[in-house]
């Protein structure tokens, strides 16, 4: 008798899942379980990879020091123009040079005696500022466009015609014009890389729309005369999370490499404005001379990029509910 009471204190510790309810009519009907929150389950999900954890670091290691450090040691590409002798100097060169100027010179100087650390700090947060603000804007307009395109057949046919015209317009033969038509500063060159960017984005999600405006919730909804803007944000957008969140780790660090070539061909931001493309193609140059002034910018803008889009997908990864189990 004393083995058996023994074996059932076993399996009653083991296993609390079942246990007798009692006669009590209302208490039996009661089903517990845990509460379900999506965001939540997406951070679970998300943070289980480690390298995540690593990456966050890095990143916002990158961004405090891209946006601190120029207030207090601002970046002058020409502070040293008139010394010569300060021109294209190796770190070790650099550093005895100027004597006093702490990590400054850490990675030499430039061709105009400029620091080379100071010029990647000021330019990557150059680069970092016109990939969030261009993504923004393509993300907001084409995600909206977007959903409406997909869902009115009356502005899909017109919307058709709008993309065929400009889809067959080479990009960057786009944005060369506009360049040179408009200037070359941060906010003229934001506008070329918006004026169409959004339009790529908007016709993905019209073929997703498609795809889910027919369900028959949606077709539910129709029927008791909710409003369009209402059906798109409450029944289509919220299913298609996963790709907006997808879409979005790509547009990222698409601005930063497109702002690193169209510098480096000579059609970016001006030689006013530091940026990563613009310190590469001054390094390009003289590469087997003097290596220091063009592998710091390249390292950087390849850093940036590949860390914004591992975090993008993985984050991706983790929106889809298929990975909550």
């Amino acid at each position: 008798m004393a083995d058996f009471e023994k074996n059932n204190a076993a399996v009653e510790n083991e296993d609390d899942l079942f246990r007798f309810v009692g006669n009590d009519v209302i208490s039996s009907e009661k089903i517990i379980a845990p509460r379900y929150s999506y965001w939540k389950s997406v951070f679970r999900v998300f943070f289980r990879k480690k390298i995540n954890m690593f990456l966050i670091a890095v990143f916002v290691l990158i961004i405090l020091i891209a946006f601190i450090m120029p207030f207090f040691w601002p970046y002058d590409m020409f502070e040293n123009v008139s010394t010569a002798a300060s021109y294209n100097l190796n770190p070790a060169k650099a550093m005895a040079f100027f004597k006093g100027s702490g990590i400054k010179y850490i990675l030499g100087s430039g061709s105009m005696g400029n620091s080379i650390f100071y010029g990647v700090i000021s330019s990557s947060k150059t680069s970092l500022l016109l990939a969030v603000i261009c993504a923004a804007i393509n993300m907001v307009i084409g995600i909206i466009i977007g959903a409406i395109w997909g869902y009115s057949k009356k502005f899909d046919a017109v919307m058709l015609v709008i993309y065929n015209i400009i889809a067959n317009v080479p990009y960057i033969l786009l944005i060369t014009v506009l360049v040179y038509i408009i200037g070359s500063g941060f906010w003229p060159f934001v506008f070329a890389l918006t004026v169409t960017g959004w339009l790529g984005i908007a016709y993905f999600f019209r073929t997703q729309v498609m795809i889910i405006r027919d369900r028959e919730y949606s077709l539910a909804s129709r029927c008791l005369g909710t409003p369009i803007t209402r059906v798109i944000s409450k029944n289509i957008l919220p299913f298609l999370t996963s790709v907006i969140v997808t879409i979005l780790a790509t547009e990222l660090p698409s601005y930063i490499s497109m702002e690193v070539f169209l510098s480096y061909i000579g059609v970016g931001l001006s030689a006013s404005i530091p940026s990563l493309g613009r310190m590469i193609q001054q390094g390009q140059s003289a590469f087997l001379q003097y290596p220091w002034e063009f592998w710091p910018p390249v390292a950087v803008a390849s850093a940036i990029t590949i860390i914004l889009y591992l975090l993008g997908q993985n984050l991706a990864d983790a929106t889809d509910p298929r990975t909550h189990m």
